[in-house]
């Protein structure tokens, strides 16, 4: 196994260089730096994570603490994460988080020499973190230094303008229990009535439901709410639940109810294909590892972030 006094050797530098170079230090010269590397290539040299650490005082560690409860959404939260941060020699370390004495422990045990920066992603309570080093993503009330919002106000009122445009005119609307982006969507939902001059019937309005089974029954036990023939619900995961619903009470989707799922869209065998909001997880992640990779990190600031319209193919049949 080689070590960096052979690449040293090879390169014809001193191994202060070679572990400047390894570890992005600035300083080198641009030929000893290519030396180094063409030398480490040569020899297939894999340096010493920890004492890269040591040199550099840097982990290489990015904390990434989940408080999203959708599976899918964090599926693809990880996988998008991960794969910046591979481009970039930089590693993922993974915390589960429900509540918020379970994200803020967490929060300490990343940020006590294990990790240089944390991301905290769907904390849907306030946190009041403020701190250089945490980025907040689709987190209630986010003031920290660095956070990125989703446009959960802007979503609904594109998925209510789509359907109104498919004929739709009466929206039911389920919001999660508790949800922290209710007044987001509520917002949202009643701007695009008031544009196309529709009135707004509070009984389409589900928000105190402790499922999405119940909220459906709720809807058509009501004869001012059973009208409708669209439905807005909080994610792909929760169209799946209630297509499934709607389909027991001999609702067809998309011809008698027009389901649309304001965060990704279903693509499962069995089940018809939804119109819905998605948003760019790659997109997002590598700006954040941008950030996170910056020689001269500046504050990434208060941002928000848009989700495409997404229409499936039965559209254009």
């Amino acid at each position: 196994m080689s070590t960096i006094n052979d690449v040293s050797r090879l390169a014809g530098v001193s191994k202060a260089t070679v572990s400047r170079v390894l570890s992005g230090s600035r300083g080198v010269k641009e030929a000893s730096r290519l030396a180094v590397l063409k030398a480490a290539e040569e020899l297939n040299y894999r340096p010493n994570v920890i004492a890269q650490s040591l040199f550099s005082q840097t982990t290489h560690c990015i904390g990434v603490i989940c408080a999203q409860e959708n599976v899918n959404q964090i599926t693809a939260w990880l996988f998008a994460l991960e794969k910046q941060l591979r481009q970039h020699q930089k590693h993922l370390l993974l915390r589960f988080a429900r509540s918020k004495s379970e994200i803020l422990t967490a929060l300490d045990e990343l940020s006590c020499g294990l990790c240089d920066d944390v991301l905290i992603i769907g904390a849907h309570l306030p946190l009041n973190i403020d701190d250089e080093h945490v980025i907040l993503v689709d987190c209630a009330e986010a003031e920290g230094p660095n956070s990125i919002q989703f446009d959960h106000a802007f979503a609904a009122e594109t998925a209510c303008n789509f359907l109104i445009n498919q004929g739709r005119r009466q929206i039911a609307l389920i919001q999660p229990e508790n949800g922290s982006t209710a007044g987001q969507v509520l917002d949202g939902y009643k701007l695009a009535l008031e544009n196309n001059v529709l009135p707004f019937n509070r009984n389409l309005v589900i928000t105190d439901a402790v499922s999405s089974s119940v909220a459906i029954q709720m809807l058509l036990n009501n004869a001012s709410s059973r009208i409708f023939n669209a439905l807005l619900v909080a994610n792909e995961q929760e169209a799946q639940r209630v297509m499934t619903q709607l389909q027991a009470f001999n609702k067809a989707v998309p011809d008698d109810v027009m389901v649309f799922s304001l965060a990704g869209s279903v693509n499962l065998p069995g089940l018809p294909a939804i119109p819905a909001i998605e948003y760019s997880l790659d997109a997002l992640a590598s700006r954040i590892v941008s950030w996170l990779t910056a020689t001269t990190q500046q504050m990434l600031g208060s941002s928000v972030l848009r989700g495409d319209l997404i229409i499936p193919d039965w559209r254009q049949r």
